[in-house]
């Protein structure tokens, strides 16, 4: 197997760029909440599994995934303006679990399992996916140029990355990083079900 791709890596800052909003504006408590988000990454984070899926009041499914559209987003405690901001996130096209509709708000779920409420006019079906975020720091995952193990290498991945998805079929996803274009598995990801199909 040749590799004659990149190195394509994730930065912190700019790919899960997000900081919690207190409720106070009590230092010890944003600083053991900053804390908690940057040891999390550390830790495994289970793949989102698809529960039996019913459909929202606005027609789609439940559980489904959605990217945010705005490069800032408020996640809010409930579904509506007056409630408290709880998370700003700072990344356009994060992907995000949607649980949980009520009138024009969704109730959401990031990578690392905090749940929310977003307008959903701040949310797109453009599929993004997150790689592997429960492999940070352990090493790069191979991009390939066809959904097939001994494929080629187009680019190491480093885990953590955000990724446009074209398609998936069959346990491997077509995907788009910075201009790359390859194949990862599915179950590598953070953004698609272990056994969906997604059209281009």
């Amino acid at each position: 197997m040749r590799y004659r791709g990149s190195v394509l890596r994730s930065n912190l800052s700019s790919v899960l760029n997000f900081r919690q909003i207190a409720a106070t504006k009590d230092r010890t408590s944003i600083a053991g909440a900053a804390m908690l988000v940057v040891c999390s990454l550390f830790l495994q984070i289970p793949q989102a599994q698809a529960q039996s899926v019913t459909k929202g009041a606005s027609g789609y499914p439940l559980p489904r995934y959605a990217s945010l559209k705005s490069e800032r987003v408020n996640m809010r405690v409930g579904p509506g303006r007056e409630y408290q901001v709880e998370w700003m996130y700072l990344k356009r096209g994060l992907p995000m679990e949607i649980i949980q509709e009520y009138d024009n708000w969704r109730k959401v779920r990031d990578a690392e399992g905090n749940e929310g409420w977003i307008m959903h006019s701040l949310l797109s079906g453009s599929r993004t996916a997150i790689i592997a975020p429960w492999e940070k720091g352990e090493g790069m995952i191979d991009m390939l140029n066809a959904a097939n193990p001994a494929a080629a290498i187009v680019a190491r991945v480093e885990p953590g990355v955000v990724a446009t998805v074209s398609q998936c079929s069959n346990g491997w996803c077509e995907l788009t990083i910075s201009g790359t274009e390859g194949y990862i598995r599915q179950n590598q990801l953070w953004g698609v079900y272990p056994d969906e199909d997604v059209k281009g």
